[in-house]
């Protein structure tokens, strides 16, 4: 696992919302249709709309929507709001002391791999994480139709 269970939450959650970018949706509903405890959604997207991913509105009719289009949201804006990108930094193998000075055997291939990641993560955005998403759900439901 790349990323905390956190920020997984986040990428289905935002890219449920995706689907549908104008609308609002709540919680409940998002929880539900991604199978992700509430209390814990709860607090994930109220921390992504701190960071400015989500806005959100009290009330009937409230709920959360997409501060901007889902194709302007990249998997780096998602990733660096909830688990940040500090630990992209940090030694691969968890040494503490790892630099170019002082390598660890995992550093100079890691140096790559990082690179490779974080370009990724800035030119994957949500539209497509949206599309992928529901490719695979229209597969599943294909799999099962066939059994």
């Amino acid at each position: 696992m790349l990323f905390s269970g956190l920020c997984e939450y986040a990428i289905r959650a935002l890219s449920h919302m995706a689907e549908a970018p104008a609308e609002t949706a709540g919680a409940v509903e998002i929880a539900k249709a991604e199978d992700v405890p509430l209390p814990v959604l709860s607090k994930v997207l109220q921390e992504l709309v701190r960071k400015g991913l989500l806005e959100s509105r009290r009330g009937p009719g409230g709920g959360f929507r997409l501060s901007r289009r889902p194709e302007l949201i990249t998997l780096r804006d998602i990733v660096a709001a909830i688990d940040g990108l500090d630990h992209f930094m940090d030694c691969v193998a968890g040494l503490k002391e790892c630099s170019d000075e002082t390598p660890c055997p995992l550093h100079h291939t890691w140096i790559g791999m990082r690179a490779q990641i974080l370009a990724s993560l800035e030119t994957t955005t949500l539209d497509q994480m949206s599309l992928a998403a529901h490719k695979k759900e229209d597969l599943l439901r294909q799999g099962r139709s066939k059994a």
